[in-house]
């Protein structure tokens, strides 16, 4: 059984930024992971696995200079967001085979920094 809890904050001032921060850091991920899948399916080699994926994306990018910011937020923020990545493949080559039940899905797409829609996850033992 899953539980699933919906809480509404009101933050303060620098737990606004804090959140803020995470909000894009997982919206970045989850881009890449989107960009990384399309451009090796562009080349005609095998999609990256979450492993790979969670090696580039996150722990490599945070050496690199452009990338350092993700490094400020919560790791386990970042492995949501490439999670959610995975699930939105699965889900959409299910509905391509034809074994998800429901509406047929899309391939996944890029998340836009103007959409008001947004959210992270954390695990129960998150800090």
């Amino acid at each position: 059984m899953q539980l699933r809890y919906s809480f509404r904050l009101y933050p303060e001032p620098g737990q606004q930024q804090a959140l803020a921060r995470a909000f894009g850091c997982a919206r970045v991920v989850f881009n890449d992971t989107v960009r990384a899948r399309r451009d090796a399916q562009a080349a005609n080699k095998p999609y990256p696995t979450s492993r790979i994926l969670s090696a580039s994306l996150i722990t490599g990018a945070k050496q690199r200079p452009e990338r350092s910011f993700r490094g400020e937020v919560s790791a386990v923020v970042l492995q949501q967001a490439l999670r959610d990545a995975d699930t939105a493949y699965a889900n959409f080559f299910a509905s391509l085979k034809g074994e998800r039940k429901g509406p047929k899905m899309g391939e996944p797409s890029f998340r836009s920094r103007k959409d008001a829609r947004q959210s992270i996850r954390f695990t129960a033992n998150a800090r």
